[in-house]
């Protein structure tokens, strides 16, 4: 069942785990995400980045996606997640990553996403509350849940980078709740996006624990939000290493970390890195362990994009000779097949593990199932 991603943090919340959140590209990632939740009986939080809806929408240099491509790649992506997930006996919410302004936001809504991100986190206070605002008066008509941001971190994800990180300050961050009425809020304590995070990277779990002490202070009801929070598992690098690629530097957050803060405060952790690490890997083992796949005529440019990008992770540079099977799901050959099998692999290897390591497994019933209508009319009498 589709639900608001709020319902999902309030249990994990109320539990004391953290709820993984975990990005998705493709048709058949979608539905291996909602799989191995089915199988852990976990709620599931899918997200789809404001670039992977202009991905999704046709656009393979999705760096430079117009709204028209946003708009079209977000229902593609919520067909995906209703097709996979309507009738799921556990509760997911299809969430927008890092939307950049009203009209990304509006896209992934229309589209069909129970919940979205506005990153107003490069603007000044005043005016990351304004349009936070804005977002959050529409969304919660509704019954859309809505996260923001406040505070920078440091690193490269799509079109969102910082040289530097600013902590979140937990007496502005009490504000902006309450300014904002926003749900959820993604906060800067040490940790980074991308690949390349630092050997020896330490998260202040002390920011999330005061921002939440003080929350409670206040009567303010809000969740937390770990981004930059994947592990770069070391052991998929050496094998992508090992396979040709190149990949210096590339470090994570500590697994041990992340479940600390699972308990100090923080209810939803992103992770985008680590599943486009496994994909990369499992590609390359794919035509090295069937080289007639090498010179397919329908997955044989995939190999030639591997071969001739070894610094790259991100599958979307190897994946667009096969758009339409991204895109719909569609699957024309037992070639293509194969690739599909190998990314659900991977997309399962990584988020089983998390999904485990977090605690959230056997959690889907202490999730109330709320539709997106019920909630708006809980926003209306709140006055939210």
């Amino acid at each position: 069942m589709l639900v608001p991603m709020r319902v999902i943090l309030e249990a994990a919340d109320r539990n004391d785990y953290a709820q993984g959140a975990f990005n998705v590209n493709a048709v058949c990632q979608a539905k291996a995400v909602i799989e191995v939740h089915e199988m852990f009986r976990s709620p599931a939080i899918l997200q789809g980045a404001d670039l992977a809806n202009g991905f999704m929408g046709g656009r393979t240099d999705f760096m430079n996606a117009t709204l028209e491509d946003k708009q079209a790649g977000a229902k593609n992506i919520a067909a995906a997640v209703r097709q996979y997930g309507a009738d799921s006996p556990v509760p997911i919410a299809l969430h927008l990553d890092h939307g950049k302004d009203l009209d990304s936001c509006r896209a992934a809504i229309e589209g069909g996403y129970t919940s979205v991100m506005i990153d107003g986190s490069a603007l000044p206070f005043a005016e990351n509350v304004e349009l936070t605002r804005e977002v959050v008066k529409y969304a919660h008509e509704r019954g859309v849940t809505v996260e923001g941001e406040l505070g920078v971190l440091a690193g490269v994800e799509d079109h969102v980078f910082s040289a530097g990180s600013t902590y979140t300050n937990p007496l502005h961050a009490v504000e902006f709740f309450r300014k904002t009425g926003v749900d959820a809020l993604a906060i800067s304590y040490g940790t980074k996006h991308g690949a390349n995070k630092g050997r020896d990277t330490v998260i202040r779990k002390e920011i999330a624990i005061a921002i939440k002490e003080c929350m409670r202070h206040e009567g303010i009801e809000g969740y937390l939000v770990s981004h930059g929070s994947s592990t770069v598992p070391q052991y998929i690098v050496k094998e992508i290493q090992a396979l040709g690629g190149r990949l210096p530097d590339a470090f994570g957050i500590p697994l041990s970390q992340l479940v600390e803060v699972s308990h100090s405060g923080i209810n939803k952790i992103n992770v985008d890195t680590d599943i486009r690490l496994a994909i990369t890997r499992n590609l390359k083992e794919l035509f090295v362990m069937e080289p007639s796949l090498c010179s397919s005529a329908s997955v044989g440019k995939i190999y030639e994009l591997l071969e001739t990008n070894q610094s790259a992770f991100d599958p979307r540079v190897f994946l667009t000779p096969i758009m339409d099977t991204l895109m719909y799901g569609s699957v024309p050959d037992e070639d293509v097949a194969k690739v599909c099998r190998c990314i659900e692999a991977g997309v399962k290897e990584v988020v089983g593990t998390l999904i485990v390591s977090f605690g959230s497994v056997g959690r889907a019933p202490e999730v109330e199932r709320v539709t997106v209508e019920e909630m708006a009319e809980r926003y209306r009498k709140a006055g939210i």
